[in-house]
């Protein structure tokens, strides 16, 4: 791994003021190679003195300006935020080449000098920081060999450092289960995005919906049809991605024994899949499934109804490659449940009471996989993002910060304020 840096002040962002940082934070801009080739960039804040430092990083979105960082900074720690090659664009986001972006940043800060390194997953964050640590903590030639597409992973080519201790925030069960959970199996034709299976459709009336805000109301016999549907219509999509690199690979080998360009263009063409209506988990709209403290609707809003219609969702736009091993749950690594036994650091479990993502049964399968024998299991009250329940409430944000800073606290050095 290479890198440069330049050091800045960061602006403002989207959830905090650069005032609410310590004032004598010092902030860096580094840019990685990683071990596959890939360029990254992340972003180190320091105070004086620290020793341990927090890494945030999320496999799809920008988290420089998450609004744990000025909160990790007061308690004492280095803040390391980083993001993967498929920031802000997962159209080709493949979560074993994000190993490689982990691994460049960790790399990195034990290059540093840092004493401690804690890894800080917050839902998506959650799943592809567990997959790191199965796969550092196995020898390098029990790494995963190939993506689920079948493309080398070169996993056991890099240097994987452990990290020291993990934090899962409102982690959910990985993309692929989240999307398993949510898709729409009343979807009649892949190329129509209006096309609907009545007995199927979960915003039907009289498969048990009710006209927000009023709870929707489904029956034992229609969620055992619609999750198994769900499923089905999974692994449809998991053939054609399937069907798409079968050819993408056949072209791949004609022009190695030909050298022709026509089979050179077969072979580079891209096959994009559209996923049309991933808005339709029932539990955003019948509150009484695995009951909390969360409100109605989705992470996209409060008419999952009307957004499992519109050009929002999980999963929309993917390649072949992408979907297999990011939005399949039938064919992802990126499983929390999956990668959990591996996760044997110090762990800090903190699930959010109201969350929309990752409902009270998921977060149990997801801390009895858990193999660390330091495990610390707490709730606070928030929405997924963090934010409050109610007006005038501490955030979820603010309350988990507190359990997180005294978590460390117990374990690491943190600096004096």
């Amino acid at each position: 791994m290479t890198g440069t840096d330049s050091t800045a002040r960061l602006g403002a962002g989207r959830y905090l003021a650069e005032g609410e940082r310590p004032a004598s934070t010092v902030t860096t801009v580094h840019e990685l190679t990683t071990a596959d080739g890939a360029t990254v960039r992340g972003i180190l804040a320091t105070v004086p003195g620290a020793r341990t430092v927090v890494c945030l990083m999320h496999p799809r979105q920008d988290v420089t300006h998450h609004p744990l960082v000025p909160l990790l900074l007061r308690a004492g720690t280095a803040v390391w935020t980083q993001h993967t090659r498929s920031v802000n664009n997962d159209l080709t986001l493949v979560h074993e080449q994000a190993l490689h972006d982990v691994a460049a940043g960790l790399v990195f800060l034990r290059e540093r000098g840092f004493d401690s390194i804690v890894l800080l997953g917050h839902s998506g964050g959650g799943t592809l920081y567990a997959f790191y640590l199965e796969q550092a903590a196995r020898e390098p030639g029990a790494r995963i060999v190939t993506t689920p597409g079948g493309r080398p992973t070169r996993l056991a080519d890099a240097d994987m450092p452990l990290a020291d201790g993990a934090v899962f925030l409102a982690p959910h069960p990985g993309q692929g289960q989240l999307l398993l959970a949510c898709i729409d199996p009343s979807v009649a034709d892949e190329s129509d995005p209006l096309s609907v299976v009545a007995e199927l459709d979960p915003f039907n009336p009289a498969n048990g919906f009710a006209e927000p805000p009023a709870s929707s109301s489904y029956s034992e016999e229609f969620l055992r049809r619609y999750r198994a549907a769900q499923r089905d219509r999974v692994a449809r999509i998991d053939a054609v991605a399937r069907g798409h690199l079968a050819r993408t690979a056949e072209a791949r080998a004609a022009f190695k024994a030909g050298g022709r360009a026509e089979d050179r263009r077969r072979s580079l063409a891209p096959r994009i899949i559209t996923v049309y209506r991933t808005d339709a988990d029932p539990r955003t709209v019948d509150l009484s499934l695995d009951p909390s403290e969360r409100p109605y609707g989705s992470l996209f809003g409060k008419r999952p109804d009307l957004i499992n219609y519109g050009q929002v969702g999980f999963g929309r736009l993917t390649t072949p490659e992408a979907w297999l091993s990011t939005w399949s749950g039938l064919s992802s690594n990126a499983d929390f449940v999956r990668c959990a036994p591996g996760v044997t650091v110090p762990t800090l479990f903190l699930e959010l009471t109201g969350d929309q993502a990752a409902f009270p049964a998921d977060s149990r399968r997801m801390i009895g996989a858990l193999g660390a024998d330091d495990l610390t299991t707490t709730a606070v009250r928030g929405l997924h993002f963090g934010g409050a329940i109610a007006e005038g409430q501490p955030t979820g944000n603010e309350l988990a910060a507190a359990e997180i800073a005294g978590w460390l606290a117990e374990r690491y050095e943190l600096a004096r304020p």
